[in-house]
């Protein structure tokens, strides 16, 4: 039984210079709920289709349950965004499908809240979750997907050093229908571009 946090405690707390990565807790419910809310138009294009209760307390706990199992079985990483000047919950991102041995590889993702949206602070945080990614985690590359007509995201995975690699067909079910997404991986060895 995990008792206080969800995540284990040696979760770490990642710093930037404007904003830091925490990961999720019980506690952050309401302020994630109601930014998710009202983010809502400005996600859904992007995602999966939300399950019926995706905003309720017990969508959540299943959130944290599966976020728990990712870091447990060292398969990734959870970690909600916050700016550093005032603590408010900007968005999300995640590192998940580890892949070890001959690998060294994982997948990311992330969201960022309407009201933030376009103000550079996803990518700080990217910048954050790529310095753990490959100085603590040893990861050799990281892989992001999204959608070909999402110009922010791929304009994000570009100004942080991402190289296209390709159309992966089909590759994701969003808003029920099954979507083709452009590949974007950046390695280790890449230059460092951006700033936190």
């Amino acid at each position: 039984m995990l008792f206080g946090r969800f995540l284990p405690p040696a979760a770490p707390i990642l710093h930037g210079e404007k904003v830091y990565l925490r990961a999720p807790d019980l506690n952050d419910y309401e302020a994630w709920a109601t930014l998710r809310a009202i983010s809502r138009e400005h996600l859904q294009p992007w995602e999966p289709s939300w399950a019926e209760d995706s905003l309720t307390r017990e969508g959540y706990r299943r959130r944290l349950a599966w976020f728990e199992r990712l870091r447990r079985q060292e398969h990734g990483e959870a970690y909600f965004i916050y700016l550093r000047r005032n603590d408010a919950l900007l968005g999300g991102i995640t590192l998940s499908n580890i892949r070890r041995g001959a690998s060294q590889c994982g997948e990311l993702g992330y969201w960022i809240g309407k009201p933030y949206a376009g103000q550079g602070h996803m990518t700080g945080a990217l910048a954050v979750m790529l310095g753990h990614c490959f100085e603590m985690l040893k990861l050799h590359r990281i892989e992001a997907a999204c959608l070909p007509e999402n110009t922010p995201s791929r304009q994000l995975l570009d100004r942080a050093g991402f190289r296209s690699e390709g159309i992966l067909r089909e590759y994701l079910k969003i808003d029920g229908v099954w979507r083709d997404h452009q590949l974007y991986a950046r390695l280790a060895s890449d230059p460092v571009s951006v700033n936190a």
